[in-house]
């Protein structure tokens, strides 16, 4: 994936965000790999990105037809909700982020080597990643219930915070997006890049893909 370098106010609302973004001519990717064919109610999935430098910006748009938000407190358990997921390796290795967020915008982000030590991040940093969800903030159980809806995140550098990256400028990671809700009346786990594996499982930078960010 390549990630344009666009000019957007790092104050500015999100939930502007999708217009900026088109104005800007950024296309979608879907987050279509159903790897493991878990369910035959699959939602469609797409993501774009971009970045201003000391931050990026994620949208995803997501067509749904089971939905749940229950938690409501960041690091807690956002991958039993409707979840949309980013996961990173600055050094395009086993390294990595995960930024998992709920249909709610509550996020959970962890940070370490695969089968190792994987700290949560500071609280100052979940602060400092912005977040606006077409679905507001209140939590619901879950339920059955065709529904379009748009999570944006705004993820300053400082965020891989066990990094110390200034600037997005022209770097190379690798990583994959990923769509799933594991307490939804039936479960689904999609991924962008394909993983082969023989059962649901995100946490495998083996399978990141490269993701280009703009000079």
């Amino acid at each position: 994936m390549n990630i344009r370098k666009i000019d957007i106010p790092a104050s500015g609302n999100l939930a502007d965000v999708p217009a900026l973004l088109d104005a800007a001519g950024v296309g979608f990717a879907p987050v279509a790999h159903d790897n493991w064919h878990w369910s035959d109610r699959n939602p469609v999935v797409k993501v774009r990105a971009a970045h201003a430098s000391d931050f990026m910006i994620l949208h995803f748009h997501v067509s749904d037809n089971e939905l749940r938000a229950v938690e409501t407190e960041d690091d807690g358990r956002v991958w039993e909700d409707s979840c949309v997921e980013f996961f990173v390796s600055p050094d395009r290795n086993d390294f990595y982020y995960n930024f998992e967020c709920n249909c709610i915008g509550t996020l959970l982000l962890h940070g370490g080597p695969a089968g190792g030590d994987r700290p949560s991040a500071p609280s100052e940093v979940y602060g400092s990643v912005r977040r606006w969800s077409s679905l507001g903030t209140g939590s619901f159980e879950a339920h059955e219930e065709v529904r379009e809806w748009d999570l944006v995140e705004m993820i300053p550098a400082s965020a891989l915070f066990r990094h110390d990256i200034k600037s997005f400028d022209g770097l190379s990671m690798k990583g994959n997006f990923y769509k799933c809700g594991d307490l939804l009346p039936h479960p689904h786990f999609l991924s962008w890049a394909p993983i082969d594996l023989p059962k649901p499982m995100f946490h495998c930078p083996q399978f990141f893909d490269a993701i280009e960010f703009e000079q």
